[in-house]
């Protein structure tokens, strides 16, 4: 199935269409916009198992306060998902339904935690928050002034992974002084 296939009701009547017409008004090319929107959506659902599976592996200190962080923040991508699918559907397209093509089709990939220290945890999902951040600027950009939906989805999206990225980074500066302290005993 493509991802810019047309759902229809019962009936026969597309769906979408109404959402796609408004866009294509506004001189976007909605289809880029359906393919842009379903590799985040990819990257949203890898995200959400880097976080999830991260957090049950995590070891070191501050592991309590990075499992927690990193569950909440698993709980967000899958949310994130969520309004991308959402979006997709009203613009007429269909997310993608294969979990095996998610890292072929994302943008940001997945980062296995190979390694799953808390530094090494920390520095990877901070690496993938700044790439969703890249994403969702340059989706941004695409609908600026044309497609308001998107731009607010996608808006609220990007506030929530500017977020992550500095609790993340707050852990890892508390883990360092942690580091430090004990250093100088």
């Amino acid at each position: 199935m493509s991802h810019n296939t047309l759902y229809t009701q019962q009936g026969g009547t597309p769906i979408g269409m109404k959402g796609r017409e408004i866009v294509e008004k506004a001189g976007l090319d909605v289809d880029k916009l359906i393919t842009m929107l379903n590799k985040a959506y990819c990257d949203e659902w890898l995200a959400y198992y880097q976080y999830w599976i991260g957090a049950r592996l995590a070891v070191g200190i501050p592991r309590d306060h990075l499992e927690r962080e990193m569950k909440e923040h698993a709980g967000q991508e899958l949310d994130h998902a969520d309004m991308l699918a959402t979006r997709i559907i009203e613009l007429g397209g269909t997310p993608e339904i294969d979990p095996g093509n998610w890292k072929k089709l994302s943008s940001c990939g997945y980062l296995p935690p190979d390694n799953p220290t808390v530094n090494e945890l920390l520095e990877q999902n901070i690496q993938s928050e700044r790439c969703a951040i890249s994403v969702y600027i340059k989706i941004l950009d695409y609908v600026r002034g044309k497609d308001m939906i998107t731009g607010h989805i996608i808006r609220h999206i990007m506030q929530q992974e500017v977020q992550h990225e500095q609790e993340l980074e707050d852990i890892r500066n508390d883990a360092e002084t942690l580091c430090h302290c004990s250093d100088s005993k």
